[in-house]
């Protein structure tokens, strides 16, 4: 369930103990939090453990987080391949995480780049400007995302140096300056969510998305414009590629939950081969010799 919050085996923000407990480290409205989730599985039952300023909210909302409020009534599978994957996930669920700009901050870095680099850029970032997170967890290196604020401050030349290319960084920055008006937007509906949303320079309909599956846990939402999803969905339901609007076109009977149908199929049906190219990885750090000039 929290495998879907997590940006990447190495997210500084979540990680995974020897034991099998998940740490989250999360900016709350309280302040800073560590979540510490277990799974006792022989009693059934979730522990929930954590520390800091924002211990609290982290524990009111863990239920959430863990897709307590995602509901598949009505879900009928239409297609054999999403039917083989609800028959193997019937537990599937969309966690909640209510934190928006915990989502968008690292959705923006994922724009239209290789996943291996945004992760990597997201890393830096929160180990380059974030702050330790509370509790016992020196030996795990768990860090807390920085704040709006300190986001806003850092200089373009640093975005390069972190791998972040002038579009993504000034939607980042531009996101940061309203990050209180977009935190105000989890108790919104999803529509007015992504309406407001996507008024934002440079965000878009994939992006919302995938803030939208995040924060709010909405089963409908689909990251249309992704780079893999709709060959994956595509090779799921008819054993080859197809196109966006082909993807919408057979997810649209399952609205409102596009979104479950299109991963109860990719977990249900066949696999695309491992061919075809593959997306470069650019760089954006500036050659010896070049003078830095901040925007």
């Amino acid at each position: 369930m929290l495998a879907q919050q997590r940006r990447g085996a190495g997210d500084p923000t979540q990680r995974t103990d020897l034991h099998g407990r998940v740490w989250r480290a999360i900016r709350t409205p309280d302040g800073p939090a560590t979540l510490r989730v277990e799974s006792r599985a022989a009693d059934g039952v979730v522990v929930g453990t954590a520390w800091g300023a924002g211990a609290s909210w982290a524990l009111d909302t863990m239920p959430s987080l863990l897709g307590a409020d995602d509901d598949p009534a009505g879900f009928e599978p239409r297609h054999p391949a999403v039917a083989e994957g609800w028959r193997r996930q019937p537990h599937w669920r969309l966690g909640a995480s209510r934190r928006v700009m915990e989502s968008l901050v690292p959705s923006i870095l994922e724009q239209k780049v290789t996943g291996k680099q945004a992760f990597g850029s997201f890393r830096q970032l929160v180990l380059r400007h974030g702050e330790p997170a509370p509790g016992p967890v020196a030996e795990l290196r768990l860090h807390v995302q920085p704040e709006p604020a300190v986001l806003a401050r850092i200089p373009s030349w640093e975005w390069l140096q972190l791998g972040v290319d002038p579009a993504r960084s000034r939607t980042l920055v531009t996101a940061c300056r309203v990050a209180a008006s977009l935190e105000r937007l989890v108790d919104a509906p999803p529509e007015e969510f992504d309406r407001r949303l996507r008024s934002l320079p440079g965000v878009g309909v994939w992006t919302s998305a995938e803030v939208r599956q995040r924060v709010l846990g909405d089963p409908d939402a689909v990251s249309f414009g992704d780079y893999h999803l709709a060959n994956w969905v595509g090779w799921a339901l008819y054993g080859h590629d197809i196109t966006d609007e082909e993807m919408a076109e057979a997810l649209e009977p399952y609205r409102p939950q596009r979104g479950r149908a299109a991963a109860m199929a990719c977990a249900g049906g066949r696999t695309r081969p491992r061919r075809g190219p593959r997306m470069s990885v650019p760089t954006h750090l500036p050659t010896r010799g070049t003078t830095r000039r901040t925007s």
